[in-house]
């Protein structure tokens, strides 16, 4: 359920960041206003790239517990 609210949160932040760079229009703040909540937004969405990451780290190299070595899907 995590990974799952993480990559919405991560899709926001990078559909926002897309429209920043493109058109210099901030979808956040132009619906949260400029306040506390939109930095509880960017926080939000900050750590759901950190959580994205280890997901892939996670993922992509998994522990074989009986041999005990790293293994690449």
């Amino acid at each position: 359920m995590i990974t799952i609210i993480a990559i919405i949160l991560t899709i926001i932040g990078s559909l926002n960041w897309l429209l920043v760079g493109v058109f210099g229009f901030n979808l956040v703040t132009f619906i949260f206003g400029a306040g506390a909540f939109t930095a509880v937004v960017y926080v939000l969405v900050g750590l759901a790239g950190i959580w994205m990451l280890y997901y892939l780290v996670r993922t992509k190299f998994r522990v074989d517990p009986i041999r005990d070595n790293v293994r690449n899907y």
